[in-house]
């Protein structure tokens, strides 16, 4: 079994725990308690580091190895969301039918609730097509801040010219 090492990052949305193991990023989720066991690993460091830019608007991608688990569907679904533009949204449909099932919304929804690398892997970036936020394992506050924060940030950088 690889070993793994965690660390809390305090974000403005509150604590995030970073789990990774030697191959890669394996969690990154929102908890109510923050911990910190053993000492960070390089990894988690530079994860910690890439996660606070984000949320300090100054970075817009994530250059981390992951090492997540999961059906062949579910990780074909987590794929497409990488690839979701920072500060744009997709519906579970259009996320669908980027996979090649475009009747598979639901599946979809599911897949993304399984997501284990929230904000690396940007499940928020999905909502429904009637509008709203729809569903986050965050909460669904923490899915609307995250959505405004980087309109935000791509409005702000489109203004100075960047």
């Amino acid at each position: 079994m690889p070993r793994t090492s965690e660390i809390t990052v305090q974000p403005p949305l509150g604590p995030l725990l970073l789990r990774a193991d030697e191959q890669g990023m394996t969690e990154v989720r929102f908890v109510r308690n923050p911990c910190r066991r053993g000492k960070a690993s390089a990894l988690l460091r530079t994860a910690q580091e890439q996660i606070r830019a984000s949320f300090a608007g100054t970075r817009r991608t994530f250059s981390l190895p992951l090492h997540i688990r999961g059906t062949a569907f579910e990780r074909a679904v987590w794929r497409a969301l990488a690839r979701v533009p920072y500060g744009t949204v997709v519906t579970y449909g259009e996320l669908a039918r980027e996979i090649g099932k475009p009747r598979a919304m639901r599946a979809v929804g599911t897949a993304l609730r399984k997501n284990p690398l929230a904000i690396l892997l940007p499940c928020h970036r999905v909502i429904p097509s009637r509008g709203g936020t729809g569903r986050y394992a965050g909460g669904a506050w923490r899915k609307a801040w995250l959505i405004a924060h980087e309109k935000q940030c791509v409005q702000r950088r489109e203004k100075q010219g960047k």
